[in-house]
């Protein structure tokens, strides 16, 4: 239809009759005027054939499969079309990335399905990883910020899009780890680089291939936009800002500023702002983060955006602080759970004044367990029990971890909260949380997961609850079954070696009484000879202090 793009109400067509013609095509993607682009650019992708027969992406559109429409519906690619073979998802990404290079992001009432992983108003946001970073001048994506959008949890797996969380299982190379903190990252995207906007000015191809002249920031004014995008410029700039100050560094800003939004978005440029609020001035820190104000959610489960909000919250005044929090009220739980929004809440906690903070606080009553057992939310009630107050924490966490202590422990996620509780929690919480798991002490020590926690227990449970790990590992008999038991074990086998580290020198010679006879039976064991080690080392450290002084002469 030549009016309203193919919006409400338009008629059924099967995706053969939309890629069979390239007008067509250009109007599905709202810019007629750039056919020949997007010619050009299916070309270059080898999806055309000659002439008009432009073909649709192998394992997503086939002949005969509708395009979703009607009323309250947008046109676009079926539900499904891309998830459904993972074998050929990188293919339709590319046919969908040569036709944004072309056009833009999908106009308003015309794009993809929102059922599909490209699809929504917010589909070029949240494929940005695999879209082109820029478009074509006067383009719209040019208009991307007022588009910020995010992929849902579990939306990048099932689109084949991002890479899975790893798993915060237990590395009993060691010590205990701590929950993983890792950064969201995607790929850069090399093989699209080539299709992202217009090619790189002269100036930038000169300042990466010229290796003898020295460039300074003056050298690249008119071009800084340009070259905080690209991979080189933006490091060029980030170490240039560091150390230059004054005029050079107002130039710079000056071109940012405008752009700002933009470049806080994209995947070189994030790091050029993040250096104005870390080395800016007092007025610059105050002109970026105003462009945070009514963007903040967006920004916050964005890739990129993320970490610029992480850097501002850490630089800018508690006014400005809480102006920028304030915004992510009522959108706490959501925030926990999305892989970018996560690191944001953390930030918050860490960063802003606890007083300020109530609002996150009470959107955790209730969901403490389920937080908890959760890859990301773990790490936000892990940031609460560290820097939350104290009527805080009993408000919306302990009760809550304390009632299913035993549960949360064998989690592969719940027992870093159980851990932490027992290192920044009351002692009166401690004490509870080791009397739940007396009875259970050589089962939960046998537990890839919640052998860390017993390890915990020795280590911040004092000596009263000590006492009653050990109690419990000796047994009832001379032989001493649960620990024989334990130092044979793979996991149990670190618990054995943690409290000998830990207990009191009374504890500790008990425990080498009972071992000292096992010792050549325990050689036979792969995970017994770290005990056998470790077990021998003492011995001959206590003989010493027996013989005292006569030893010392002797040797």
């Amino acid at each position: 239809q030549q009016t309203g793009g193919m919006g409400e109400g338009a008629a059924m067509m099967t995706p053969q009759q939309v890629m069979a013609d390239p007008a067509l095509y250009a109007l599905y993607y709202g810019r007629m005027a750039e056919m020949a682009q997007a010619q050009a650019a299916a070309a270059l992708l080898g999806l055309s054939s000659g002439g008009h027969q432009m073909q649709a992406p192998q394992g997503g559109l086939t002949q005969g499969t509708q395009l979703l429409g009607g009323p309250g519906g947008s046109t676009g690619f079926p539900q499904g079309a891309i998830q459904s073979d993972p074998q050929h998802a990188a293919t339709n990404y590319m046919a969908a990335a040569a036709a944004t290079a072309a056009f833009g992001p999908p106009a308003s009432g015309a794009g993809l399905s929102t059922a599909s992983p490209l699809g929504g108003d917010h589909a070029w946001q949240e494929n940005a990883e695999y879209l082109p970073s820029g478009g074509p001048s006067g383009s719209s994506l040019s208009q991307s910020e007022a588009r910020l959008g995010h992929r849902p949890a579990g939306e990048a797996e099932r689109a084949g899009g991002g890479k899975k969380e790893e798993s915060q299982g237990r590395d009993r190379g060691g010590a205990n780890k701590k929950a993983p903190v890792a950064r969201p990252t995607s790929p850069t995207g090399a093989g699209l680089e080539s299709l992202s906007g217009s090619p790189a000015s002269s100036l930038l191809e000169e300042f990466k291939t010229n290796k003898t002249r020295k460039y300074d920031l003056p050298d690249i004014l008119g071009h800084v936009v340009e070259f905080s995008r690209d991979q080189v410029g933006s490091r060029f700039i980030q170490q240039k800002l560091e150390v230059s100050e004054g005029s050079e560094t107002d130039a710079i800003f000056a071109e940012v500023l405008p752009r700002g939004l933009t470049l806080m978005t994209d995947v070189f440029g994030n790091y050029v702002i993040q250096k104005f609020f870390e080395h800016g001035t007092q007025p610059q820190r105050r002109q970026l983060a105003a462009q945070l104000k009514g963007h903040m959610l967006a920004l916050s489960l964005q890739m990129y955006g993320c970490r610029v909000i992480q850097k501002a919250l850490e630089v800018v005044g508690e006014a400005e602080q809480w102006e920028l929090v304030s915004e992510l009220e009522g959108h706490v739980m959501r925030l926990v759970r999305d892989q970018n929004g996560n690191h944001v809440i953390q930030k918050c906690i860490e960063c802003v004044s606890a007083q300020r903070l109530d609002f996150v606080v009470d959107a955790f009553r209730g969901n403490v367990v389920a937080l908890s057992t959760h890859p990301y939310g773990c790490r936000v009630i892990q940031r609460v029990l560290e820097h939350c107050t104290p009527s805080q924490k009993d408000r919306c966490a302990v009760d809550e971890i304390l009632a299913h202590t035993c549960q949360m422990a064998q989690d592969q996620y719940g027992n870093y909260v159980i851990q932490h509780m027992l290192e920044h929690g009351a002692l009166p919480a401690r004490m509870e949380i080791i009397s739940k798991l007396a009875g259970q002490i050589v089962k939960m020590s046998q537990h890839k997961f919640a052998s860390n926690v017993i390890e915990r227990c020795l280590q911040f449970g004092g000596h009263e609850g000590r006492q009653i790990v050990i109690n419990e590992m000796l047994g009832q008999t001379e032989e001493a079954e649960p620990l024989q038991a334990m130092m044979k074990d793979q996991f149990a086998n670190y618990v054995v070696q943690k409290v000998l580290e830990v207990c009191s020198p009374e504890q500790q010679e008990l425990l080498l009484t009972r071992m000292r006879n096992r010792l050549p039976a325990l050689k036979k064991y792969t995970y017994g000879k770290h005990i056998v080690t470790r077990v021998e080392k003492l011995l001959t450290i206590t003989q010493k202090k027996r013989d005292g002084p006569e030893w010392s002469k002797s040797q």
